[in-house]
């Protein structure tokens, strides 16, 4: 039964140190997304042009 504690302890204290490295690590701004801003104004019209082809399609498909 004591080992069972023994467990429950290291398990807690494994999940309090991963939560602990991930606060960091958001608060350091590792999962900061600074590549993507830039490159989507490169692609914003293409992304518009397929938005508009799938709505022409499903407008279709609904008239069917």
């Amino acid at each position: 039964m004591s080992v069972i504690y023994f467990l429950i302890t290291i398990s807690i204290v494994v999940a309090i140190f991963f939560l602990y490295a991930f606060i960091r690590a958001v608060r350091s701004g590792q999962f900061d997304d600074d590549y993507t801003p830039s490159v989507r104004m490169l692609f914003e019209d293409e992304l518009k042009k397929e938005t508009n082809k799938n709505q022409i399609n499903i407008t279709k498909e609904k008239q069917l």
